[in-house]
């Protein structure tokens, strides 16, 4: 009797691992249908007329993929290649960046939202509603206001003010440990200030260029990304997510909650504030290149999850992918819908997550925890 109860616990925990790993695969393959699709529209598609022919012929164009001149001025800066048409330079250094810019951004975003739903037990945290995009935000907008001569180091610097304002965030919330509605109050208190404090900038700035940038930024944006907002998201961008795969099984034993994770030897508050660590440098990645996108980072984790379940792996790798195809499908819209009016793809976002939200609020009885 015992042998087959056993036997009935293998072939169900059996069918459960194959259900979890099609719901992924389900998963990951209609994100890539979507981008696939988004990306199609968006080389082919824009103010300058591209036949289909044109435009693909320019993507897949061997002289340029085999052309270690032309992914040296892609990747490192150096002057175009002289034989460059006005085809390729349309397609190669002003649509295609910017669909890189938003897988990068949309993985960034989702993968950090999905470690905040994890290290702090709640399914509201994002960086946008913890405070951390404010935080990260707010340096950023200093740098390009005033610094200008410390743009090649934004991501380090955004990274400190998201943490800053993360750490802000605990220590507000804190009170003989923390729940999940006192740390998104305290992120809509840190997030509110800061967001302030960002708006307050624009009286010092007598530049109207300027502050037309600044504004764009803050309504999060992939207008006029190039090969150069590549280079600085991508070395912290490899890096961050690296780290992100690393601590899986940490985050499982974070998910079941302090008093577990303590009992089987954990150091709860130094791992939690280390992988917090990893979710900002996410989070300055894509606000480093792209401004405050907010929604990504909430509703995508919450997708996931419904879907593959809470597994950590499987859901930071449904979220790696479902992440720049929500992000880069957002971003036609926002550059087809009223063309030639390119509108900031966080705008789009915020009509898809604001909606959303409301359904997550309205569906779920026990809204906050994990």
């Amino acid at each position: 009797m015992v042998e087959l109860f056993d036997r009935l616990a293998d072939r169900r925990a059996a069918a459960s691992h194959w259900y979890a790993s099609s719901t992924l695969a389900g998963v990951t393959l209609g994100s890539i249908a979507v981008l696939v699709g988004a990306t199609l529209l968006q080389v082919s598609f824009g103010a300058f007329p591209l036949t289909l022919g044109d435009a693909w012929g320019a993507v897949f164009d061997p002289r340029i993929l085999f052309s270690f001149e032309a992914w040296r001025a892609f990747l490192l800066g150096a002057d175009n290649p002289e034989w460059f048409t006005q085809q390729q330079h349309i397609v190669w250094n002003i649509r295609l960046p910017r669909i890189l810019v938003g897988v990068l951004v949309g993985a960034n975003l989702a993968v950090s939202g999905a470690i905040f739903q994890i290290i702090t037990r709640n399914e509201l945290a994002s960086p946008y509603i913890l405070g951390v995009s404010d935080g990260a935000g707010l340096v950023v907008l200093v740098v390009l206001t005033a610094f200008s001569e410390f743009l090649p180091f934004i991501p380090v610097l955004a990274a400190i003010g998201g943490g800053a304002a993360f750490l802000l965030v605990y220590v507000i919330a804190w009170k003989n440990g923390t729940s999940p509605v006192r740390l998104v109050l305290a992120g809509v208190i840190v997030g509110t200030v800061f967001g302030s404090v960002q708006r307050a900038l624009f009286f010092f700035i007598d530049d109207l260029s300027t502050v037309m940038s600044a504004q764009a930024w803050l309504s999060g944006s992939l207008l006029n990304t190039d090969w150069g907002e590549v280079r600085i998201a991508l070395p912290f961008t490899v890096l961050a997510l690296t780290l992100a795969f690393v601590v899986t099984k940490e985050l499982d034993v974070l998910a079941l909650g302090e008093e577990t994770a303590d009992s089987l030897g954990m150091p709860v508050e130094k791992m939690r504030f280390a992988v917090a660590g990893i979710a900002v440098l996410s989070t300055a990645a894509a606000i480093s290149v792209a401004g405050l996108i907010g929604f990504v980072g909430l509703i995508v984790p919450h997708m996931v999850r419904n879907i593959v379940g809470g597994d950590s792996r499987r859901l930071l790798l449904g979220c790696l992918f479902l992440g720049p195809a929500l992000l880069v499908g957002a971003d036609v819209g926002a550059r087809l819908a009223l063309s030639p009016i390119q509108l900031p793809v966080g705008i789009i976002t915020g009509l898809v997550g604001g909606p959303y939200f409301l359904y997550l609020m309205r569906k779920t009885e026990n809204l906050g925890e994990v």
